[in-house]
C-alpha cells in the first residue's frame, strides 16, 4: 500500500479519495474549502493538510482533481505547492481536464526535480466517480504510467496510456466533443417526438437498442423526459471544457464546426440559468424556443 496524497474534493475527488483510502492505502487530502478537507478524513479514517505542500511531504503519490488551468498552476506550483513538498521519484497524477499545454508546462517543471507528471483526466461522471467506474486516459512516461496504473485502479474501470504528455489531454478533448454531439442529436429527437405526440419512453426502448444507442441515451433520456438537470456533469464545466476544444483545434489545424455550434447552444443554455444543470439541459433550450 502507498503514501498518498489527493488535492481537490469536489463531486469527483470526494468519492475518489474515498475509494483509495477504501484500497488501504495511507491518505491525506487537501481541499480549498478546509471543512470539507476535515470531513473527508472524519468518515475516511485519513488525514487532511493545510497546504498541498503539507498534504504532499512524504508521498510516493499526489492525486488531484481541481476546477482549470489555474487552479491545478495553484496546487502544483509556489511556496505552499504540491511539488514543494515531493520528494525525488514519487509521482504526481492529474485528473483534472485542462490544456495540454499546462500540462506539458507542469510535466517540465516537475522533470527539474525528478518528479514524474501524469495526465490523466477522467470521464465517466459523478456516479462514475461514486463507483469507481471511470474511465482515464494518460499521458506519460511508461515507467510513471506502469507504476500509477495500479493505484488508479481504485476508481477506475479503464485506464490506458495513450501517450507522451499531453496525449490524456487531448483524449479527453476528443470525448467531449463526441458527448457534445451525441447530447445535442438525442435533445433533438426526444424534442421531435415531443413535438410530434410520440410517448417519448416507447421511442427510447425501441431507438436505444439499434445504431442509435448510446451511454447518453441509456443513462439521461429519462432525466431529460422529465425535465430533470441535476445528475452530473455541470453546463459551466463544460463550456470550459469545449473552450479548451476550439482552441487546440485552432493550435492543431482541426475543424469542429459542430462542437462550435453546440458551445453556443451552452451558452444559452446559461442564460436561462442552467449554469449547473447537467449537459443534457441542451434539450431546454429546444423546449424554451417552442
Amino acid at each position: 500500500m502507498a503514501k498518498l496524497a489527493f488535492l481537490g474534493l469536489g463531486v469527483m475527488g470526494y468519492p475518489m479519495a474515498g475509494h483509495l483510502a477504501k484500497a488501504g492505502h495511507d491518505v491525506t487530502v487537501y481541499n480549498r474549502t478546509a471543512s470539507k478537507a476535515q470531513a473527508w478524513a472524519e468518515a475516511h479514517g485519513g488525514s487532511h493538510a493545510a497546504t498541498p505542500r503539507e498534504a504532499a511531504a512524504g508521498c510516493d503519490f499526489v492525486m488531484s482533481c481541481v476546477g482549470n488551468d489555474d487552479d491545478l498552476r495553484s496546487v502544483c506550483l509556489g511556496e505552499d505547492g504540491a511539488f514543494a513538498g515531493m520528494a525525488k521519484g514519487s509521482i504526481f497524477v492529474d485528473h483534472t481536464t485542462v490544456s495540454a499545454k499546462v500540462t506539458r508546462d507542469l510535466y517540465e517543471a516537475a522533470a527539474e526535480q525528478d518528479i514524474a507528471f501524469v495526465d490523466a483526466p477522467i470521464s465517466g461522471g459523478q456516479a462514475g466517480a461514486e463507483n469507481g467506474v471511470l474511465s482515464v486516459m494518460c499521458g506519460a512516461d511508461q515507467a510513471a504510467f506502469d507504476a500509477a496504473e495500479p493505484i488508479i485502479g481504485a476508481y477506475a474501470r479503464i485506464c490506458r496510456r495513450i501517450g507522451d504528455s499531453g496525449a490524456g489531454q487531448m483524449t479527453k478533448m476528443c470525448n467531449q466533443i463526441a458527448i457534445a454531439g451525441l447530447v445535442q442529436g438525442l435533445s433533438e429527437a426526444l424534442h421531435f417526438a415531443e413535438k410530434a405526440g410520440l410517448d417519448g419512453r416507447a421511442v427510447v426502448e425501441v431507438i436505444s437498442q439499434g445504431a442509435a444507442g448510446s451511454w447518453q441515451m441509456s443513462n439521461r433520456s429519462e432525466t431529460m423526459i422529465d425535465d430533470k438537470f441535476d445528475h452530473g456533469f455541470a453546463v459551466n464545466w463544460m463550456r470550459k471544457d469545449l473552450g479548451i476544444c476550439l482552441d487546440t483545434a485552432d493550435e492543431v489545424g482541426a475543424s469542429l464546426p459542430v462542437t462550435a455550434l453546440v458551445d453556443q447552444f451552452y451558452k444559452d443554455v446559461q442564460r436561462l440559468g442552467g449554469e449547473r444543470w447537467d449537459t443534457s439541459s441542451l434539450i431546454k433550450r429546444l423546449r424554451a424556443m417552442g
